[in-house]
């Protein structure tokens, strides 16, 4: 069996697959090291020992937490885990970029929506709201923006008289109280960020794409952007499994 991860900066998974590459299992918690004796403790109820692993691949932006789960791994089960950037994915995918200068997660998350012939915008609602762009093989880079659940939490720290809220779509664009006004801004304000970015992005490289978005705050967003977009909620994982045959 394989063990593949993604080590993001807020949430990191974890997931289990057969010699099919199926996901049998899987394992989400925070990425935080102050719970890393309980997520030891839950990592190694995860994989028992009699579950026989070949060997663990993760994407990480996180490299002491990665460290941990390496040095972890390899003491319980005596198996060795590597990095995406570990791995010879050029062999999979092309970049315009230097890949020391880029998120192994955003890599993952291009070879997750690989196909060989669309185009594709992926759009990650993670602590970063991040686009990445790919034309057929090649990956071009992207845009960061501030994560949707960060600028929300920092607003109601940095504001006094700012609520906790829960985002929600809305139909209304005016809020008549604070509460209203802070939904709206966060919804409308991202649907219109997210549209003209894609809108940006189609003008600079003349080239009409597929839009796939992940993490987070996704699916809030899935039915009012200006195009048909696709929710894959393991577009990651799925870049991650197409390395695995890579390293056998």
């Amino acid at each position: 069996m394989f063990l593949i991860g993604d080590i993001g900066n807020t949430e990191t998974k974890i997931c289990l697959l057969n010699e099919n590459l199926q996901i049998k299992k899987r394992l989400i918690f925070s990425t935080n090291l102050k719970k890393i004796r309980i997520i030891k403790k839950n990592l190694k109820l995860f994989i028992s020992k009699k579950i026989d692993l070949e060997f663990c691949l993760f994407s990480s932006v996180v490299p002491n937490f990665y460290r941990i789960l390496k040095d972890y791994l390899y003491k319980y089960k005596k198996i060795k885990s590597f990095e995406l950037k570990d791995i010879a994915f050029n062999k999979k995918i092309s970049l315009k970029v230097n890949k020391s200068k880029i998120g192994s997660d955003r890599i993952a998350n291009a070879l997750g929506a690989m196909n060989n012939k669309d185009n594709f915008i992926i759009i990650d609602f993670g602590t970063a709201t991040t686009f990445d762009v790919l034309i057929k093989k090649t990956y071009h880079g992207g845009i960061i923006a501030p994560g949707i659940k960060l600028s929300l939490e920092t607003l109601y720290k940095k504001a006094s008289l700012i609520p906790k809220l829960n985002l929600k779509q809305i139909n209304k664009v005016i809020g008549v109280n604070t509460h209203e006004a802070v939904r709206s801004g966060f919804f409308w304000g991202y649907t219109g960020l997210i549209n003209n970015m894609v809108k940006m992005i189609e003008n600079e490289t003349k080239k009409k794409f597929k839009i796939i978005i992940t993490g987070g705050y996704s699916k809030l967003y899935k039915k009012n952007l200006g195009k048909k977009v696709i929710y894959d909620k393991d577009i990651t994982i799925k870049g991650l499994k197409k390395l695995i045959k890579l390293k056998n």
